[in-house]
């Protein structure tokens, strides 16, 4: 179903180079501490999404203790990751976030790194990933008339993408003649390259053709602005249900199947790690 060559000989439609700098989320802290976070976060080479991710932490820790920074004690921070856990049910790996908020916000804010020192971190649930068939993925791929919305999940599919890759992928991103896509500052603020298969090069050339996209491959509703993670996860869910999937999945189970698919097929493991971005084969093995 995934195809790695193929030939391709028309350019996609304006796919018009950009050096416009990346739009970046802008934080609101609500107090000085926070403000300072942000701009230790920001200047360390934190992604938008990490350090919105901290500062939603440690304001959340704040609020329910009620305390002030230099008041929070170990205690506390320990209650509060067994209440998330317990009572608001959160998974292991968000309380493990929680906690390296913290330990980043009193050790590098604050000069109390001894309040998280001895706070272990949860143990993760050992899950293996959902994944669908190749024709559970074809009926998703094929549910909606939407040619945008087909062109974002064939490529989320085809290409191996984390949804925060779909939307942030600019046009100059798309090298129709090498096959490749170039994946820009992804997770872990890394730089990779993934495949471009042959059927896909022919949709994105008739995507283009149609919606003629100049800076960002896919843009949003506003101007300069590319669509919303959320905006896509809502595409899958539409067409998931439109196709009759009943399992519970997120449009991340199209970047699983992608892996499962190709290990299947006889694809070396070390390859698809490097198409996935995994930094450590560990990750890849899990399929």
């Amino acid at each position: 179903m995934i195809e790695h060559s193929g030939p391709t000989n028309r350019e996609l439609a304006r796919l018009i180079p950009s050096n416009n700098p990346r739009p970046t989320a802008k934080a609101e802290p609500r107090s000085e501490d926070e403000d300072q976070l942000a701009e230790r976060l920001s200047s360390r080479g934190y992604s938008p999404n990490t350090r919105r991710a901290y500062l939603s932490q440690v304001r959340r820790l704040l609020e329910h203790t009620g305390k002030s920074p230099s008041e929070i004690k170990t205690a506390d921070i320990r209650s509060y990751l067994a209440y998330i856990l317990e009572e608001r049910e959160v998974s292991p790996s968000n309380a493990s976030q929680a906690l390296a908020a913290f330990s980043f916000f009193f050790r590098e804010i604050i000069g109390r790194g001894e309040i998280t020192a001895g706070v272990a971190h949860p143990r993760p649930h050992k899950r293996l990933p959902q994944v669908l068939s190749e024709r559970e993925v074809m009926q998703i791929l094929t549910a909606t008339d939407n040619l945008k919305h087909r062109t974002l999940l064939t490529l989320a599919y085809s290409a191996g993408l984390r949804v925060s890759e779909i939307v942030g992928l600019r046009c100059s991103d798309i090298d129709l003649d090498r096959k490749f896509i170039r994946v820009q500052q992804s997770k872990g603020r890394r730089d990779r390259y993934t495949v471009l298969s042959a059927t896909t090069a022919r949709l994105l050339i008739n995507y283009a053709e149609e919606y003629v996209p100049h800076d960002w491959l896919f843009p949003g509703t506003k101007p300069k602005r590319h669509l919303t993670e959320r905006t896509v996860q809502k595409v899958f869910e539409d067409a998931a249900t439109k196709a009759g999937i009943h399992k519970s999945v997120s449009i991340h189970v199209l970047r699983h199947s992608f892996a499962t698919h190709l290990l299947e097929g006889g694809t070396d493991i070390r390859y698809i790690q490097e198409l996935l971005g995994h930094s450590s084969p560990k990750t890849t093995q899990i399929y």
